[in-house]
C-alpha cells in the first residue's frame, strides 16, 4: 500500500472478517492437532483386551447393522454395562470397515475431535472468552490421559458419550441465554443419547447446576437473601427434573446389568474408600505429570499404604480449603474443583466396577475438564497486570500444547498392537498379573508358546487363584505336548471356578484325544450344564458319540451346535461324515457343500466331499475335490491316497493318469511311514496303471502281508483278487457303475 493506511471502512471490514474467521480457525486447529496426535492409530491393530468382546470376536457386532443387532444392543448387558448406542456405532464400523482395525480407530479419533470442537463452542457460548475456551479444549484434545479413551477401540463409549456431553453443554448454554421449549428439548435429547453411550454421564445434571452459578450466572449469591437464593436454586433444580429422571433410569439399567466383579476380587468397603482418596490424588498428579500411563493399574496386594492415603487426603483437603476461600472472587475454582470431584464419583471406586484396576486413565476423560477450566481461568485472571501479557500467555499456551502433543503422540504409539502395549504396561507397573496374562495370550496367538507359558506362570505367581490363567496355561501346555501338566491346570481352574464351561470342554478334549471317551463325554455334558448355548461343547459331544457309534446322538448334537452357530463349518462337515456312515450320501454331500460355502479353504471338507461324490459315481467331480484339498494342504496323505486311487482305477479312461497316481501314492506312503496297507494298496494299483507290473505285484504282496498282520480281512481279500490281475499284466479298474 506504499506506506498508506487502509481506509477506515476497509480496516473495519478486515477486522470483522478476522473476527468471523477466528472461531472456524480454532475449530480447524483443534481437529488438526487431534489428528496429528492420534491419526497414527489408522495403522494400529486391535488389542486383546476387551476389543475382542466389543468387536472382532463378537458375532453380533461383526454382522454390521441389522434389525436383530439393534434389538440385541437394546437388551444386552452381559459385559457389565448398558450402552446400546455404543454397540450400534461398533456395528456401523463393522459394516463400513469390516475387520480393518484402522477404520475403527479413525472413528474414535473423529469422535474425539468433534468432542473437542464442541467443548470449545460450548465454553465460548457460556463464557464469551475465545482463547481461554480454545486452550481448555486443546488440552482436552491432546492431553496424554486422553490416549486410553481414543486409542483403545473398546473405549468407544468414552469418545461417543463425550460428543453428547459437550453437545448437552452447548445446547444448555443456548437454552440459558434464551429459554425455549425447543432448546430445552435439545438438551434432553442430547443428554439421553449420551446416557445411551455411557452411563458415567449420570452426574451431568449436577454439572449443569454448577454452570448455572458460573459462568451462566443464573444464581446470584451476592446481594440476595438466603430465601431468594434457595428459591432460585430450587427452580433450577425443578427444571432439571427430566434430566435427573434420565439419570435415575440409566442407574437402574446399569444395576440390572449382570455383575462384572466376582466376590473373590471385591475389595472391602473401607479399602475402597482408601483407594478412592488415593485415586483422586493420582489423577491430579497425572494431569500435571502424565508419565508411566498404563492399563490396568493393579490394586496393591495389601491395600493402599497409609502414607499414600494420608498424603492424598491432605492434598485434597488443602485444595478444597483454597477454592472455598476464593469462591466469591474466583467462582470458577470451586466450579472446576466440584466438576472434577463430582464427575469421578461413579468410577472412583465407592462402587467397585473393575475387578482389577485401582484406577484408570479413561475415567478422567470428562472430569479432567473441570481442572483445566479452573486453572486456565485462574492463570488468565492472575496475569491481568502483566506488561506483555498477550505474548507471554500465547507463548505459555503454545509451549504447554506442544509438550502435551509430544507426550500424547509417544503414549499413543504404545497402542500399536497387543505385544507393544503389554510390554509397555509391564515396564510401568509391578505385580500386574492381568498384563502377564494378556501378554501371554498375545504371544500364544503369534506362536510364541514358550514365552506365553512363562507369562502365564508369572501371572499365577502373583495371583494363584486366577482360573483363566490356569486354563490358558493348560491350552499352551497342550500345544507343547505336556498333556499331564495341562490336565492338572484345567482341573485347578475348575477347582477355583467349578462352572467354568470352557475348562470342562477343553479337559474333555484332552480325555477324548487320550481315548478316555466316557470321561470326555462327562466333561462336555458338564460344560453344557453350565452353559447350554455352548456350540463348541455340543460339537465335541457329537464327536465323542460318533466315536462310540451312537450316530443318532452325534447328529442331534451337531445339529444343536449348528442352531447356535450356523456358520460352524466343522459341524457341517462332521454332520456330513455321520450321514456318510449311515449311507445317506445325498445328505452328506449337502452338508459338505454347506461347510465349503462357509470355509472354502477347508481341505478336510473337500476331501470328504470327494469321497461322497466318488461313491455316487461322480468321479470327475470327486477328482476335482481332491485336487482342491491338495492345493490348500499339499501334504495331506488321505487326499493324496484317494486321488491316486481314482487316477489309477477310474472306469473312465480319459480321467486315468498312472504316472500322477504313482507320484501321489508314493508321497502318501512316504509321509505315513510305508506301513499302511491301504496306501500300499493304492500304490500297487498306480504301478499297474502305469504299466509297472513287477512293482505292482511286489507292492500288493507287501500290502497283503500287512493287512493279514492287522487282521484286515476285507482288504486282504481285495488285494488277492487284484494281485492275480497284476501277475497277469492287467491293471485294476473300478466297475463302470459304483452307485
Amino acid at each position: 500500500m506504499n506506506g498508506q493506511l487502509l481506509p477506515p471502512n476497509t480496516a473495519a471490514r478486515v477486522d470483522a472478517l478476522v473476527q468471523r474467521c477466528r472461531v472456524p480457525a480454532v475449530c480447524f486447529a483443534l481437529a488438526a492437532i487431534t489428528f496429528v496426535v492420534f491419526g497414527q492409530t489408522a495403522g494400529f491393530e486391535f488389542i486383546n483386551y476387551d476389543d475382542q468382546k466389543y468387536v472382532y470376536q463378537n458375532p453380533m457386532v461383526a454382522e454390521g447393522l441389522t434389525l436383530k443387532g439393534a434389538a440385541w444392543a437394546l437388551t444386552y448387558g452381559e459385559i457389565g454395562h448398558w450402552h446400546p448406542l455404543t454397540w450400534l456405532t461398533h456395528m456401523a464400523d463393522c459394516q463400513a470397515y469390516g475387520p480393518w482395525a484402522g477404520g475403527h480407530h479413525l472413528t474414535n479419533v473423529a469422535l474425539h475431535a468433534v468432542a473437542a470442537v464442541l467443548l470449545f463452542l460450548a465454553l465460548r457460548e457460556m463464557t464469551g472468552s475465545l482463547w481461554r475456551s480454545a486452550f481448555v479444549a486443546a488440552v482436552f484434545a491432546i492431553h496424554p490421559l486422553r490416549v486410553e479413551s481414543v486409542a483403545w477401540i473398546a473405549e468407544r463409549k468414552d469418545v461417543l458419550s463425550g460428543v453428547f456431553f459437550m453437545l448437552t453443554l452447548w445446547a444448555y448454554a443456548r437454552y440459558a441465554r434464551q429459554p425455549t421449549r425447543g432448546r430445552y428439548a435439545a438438551v434432553v435429547v442430547a443428554y439421553a443419547l449420551g446416557l445411551l453411550s455411557k452411563n458415567m454421564l449420570v452426574t451431568l445434571p449436577f454439572v449443569l447446576l454448577l454452570l448455572d452459578w458460573w459462568p451462566l450466572h443464573r444464581v446470584k449469591l451476592d446481594g440476595a437473601g438466603g430465601g431468594r437464593v434457595m428459591a432460585l436454586f430450587g427452580g433450577l433444580v425443578r427444571k432439571k427434573i427430566p434430566l435427573f429422571l434420565l439419570s435415575a433410569g440409566s442407574c437402574v439399567a446399569t444395576f440390572l446389568a449382570p455383575e462384572k466383579v466376582f466376590d473373590s476380587y471385591r475389595l472391602p468397603f473401607l479399602e475402597r474408600i482408601r483407594n478412592a482418596v488415593v485415586s483422586y490424588g493420582v489423577y491430579l498428579r497425572q494431569m500435571v505429570f502424565p508419565a508411566g500411563l498404563a492399563i490396568p493399574y493393579p490394586n496393591p496386594p495389601n491395600g493402599q499404604p497409609f502414607w499414600k492415603v494420608a498424603l492424598a487426603f491432605v492434598l485434597l483437603a488443602a485444595i478444597s480449603m483454597v477454592v472455598l476461600a476464593c469462591w466469591k472472587k474466583r467462582p470458577y475454582l470451586l466450579v472446576g474443583w466440584l466438576w472434577y470431584l463430582g464427575m469421578l464419583v461413579p468410577v472412583i471406586g465407592f462402587i467397585q466396577i473393575s475387578f482389577n484396576a485401582a484406577h484408570a486413565d479413561r475415567y478422567t476423560y470428562l472430569p479432567g475438564i473441570g481442572l483445566v477450566l479452573a486453572v486456565t481461568w485462574a492463570v488468565g485472571d492472575w496475569t491481568l497486570l502483566w506488561q506483555h501479557r498477550r505474548a507471554g500467555l500465547g507463548g505459555l499456551m503454545a509451549a504447554v500444547i506442544g509438550i502435551l502433543m509430544v507426550c500424547a503422540w509417544k503414549q499413543t504409539a504404545y497402542w500399536q498392537n497387543s505385544e507393544t502395549w503389554w510390554t509397555h504396561t509391564l515396564a510401568c507397573t509391578t505385580g500386574n498379573y492381568m498384563a502377564h496374562f494378556n501378554f501371554g495370550n498375545a504371544l500364544l496367538q503369534e506362536g510364541g508358546t514358550d514365552e506365553a507359558i512363562s507369562h502365564y506362570r508369572e501371572a499365577l505367581k502373583i495371583r494363584p487363584g486366577y482360573a483363566e490363567a490356569h486354563y490358558n496355561l493348560g491350552n499352551a501346555l497342550m500345544q507343547k505336548g505336556s498333556v499331564d501338566e495341562a490336565i492338572t491346570h484345567y482341573q485347578e481352574a475348575l477347582k477355583i471356578k467349578p462352572d467354568y464351561a470352557r475348562a470342562h470342554n477343553n479337559l474333555g478334549t484332552v480325555f477324548f484325544q487320550l481315548g478316555r471317551t466316557d470321561e470326555a463325554i462327562a466333561q462336555y455334558q458338564q460344560a453344557l450344564q453350565n452353559q447350554p448355548d455352548y456350540a463348541g461343547a455340543h460339537y465335541n459331544l457329537g464327536l465323542s458319540f460318533r466315536k462310540q457309534g451312537r450316530l443318532d446322538d452325534a447328529i442331534s448334537h451337531y445339529q444343536k451346535a449348528l442352531e447356535l452357530k450356523p456358520d460352524y463349518a466343522e459341524a457341517w462337515n462332521s454332520l456330513g461324515s455321520v450321514f456318510s456312515l449311515q449311507g445317506r450320501m445325498d445328505e452328506a454331500i449337502s452338508q459338505y457343500q454347506r461347510a465349503l460355502e462357509i470355509k472354502p479353504d477347508y481341505a478336510e471338507a473337500h476331501c470328504n466331499l470327494g469321497v461322497a461324490l466318488g461313491q455316487k459315481g461322480r468321479v470327475d467331480e470327486a477328482i476335482t475335490q481332491y485336487q482342491q484339498a491338495l492345493q490348500i494342504q499339499p501334504g495331506v496323505a488321505e487326499a493324496q491316497n484317494k486321488l491316486a486311487w481314482l487316477l489309477a482305477t477310474c472306469p473312465q479312461a480319459s480321467l486315468r493318469n498312472g504316472a500322477k497316481a504313482v507320484e501321489l501314492a508314493r508321497q502318501a506312503n512316504g509321509s505315513t511311514g510305508g506301513e499302511n496297507p491301504a496306501i500300499l494298496h493304492t500304490l500297487a494299483a498306480a504301478f499297474a496303471e502305469a504299466g509297472r507290473f513287477s512293482e505292482a505285484v511286489e507292492t500288493a504282496q507287501r500290502a497283503l502281508h500287512l493287512a493279514g498282520e492287522q487282521s484286515n480281512t476285507g482288504l486282504a481279500g481285495q488285494l488277492q483278487l487284484e494281485l492275480q490281475l497284476y501277475q497277469a499284466g492287467s491293471p485294476y479298474h473300478l466297475p463302470a457303475q459304483t452307485h
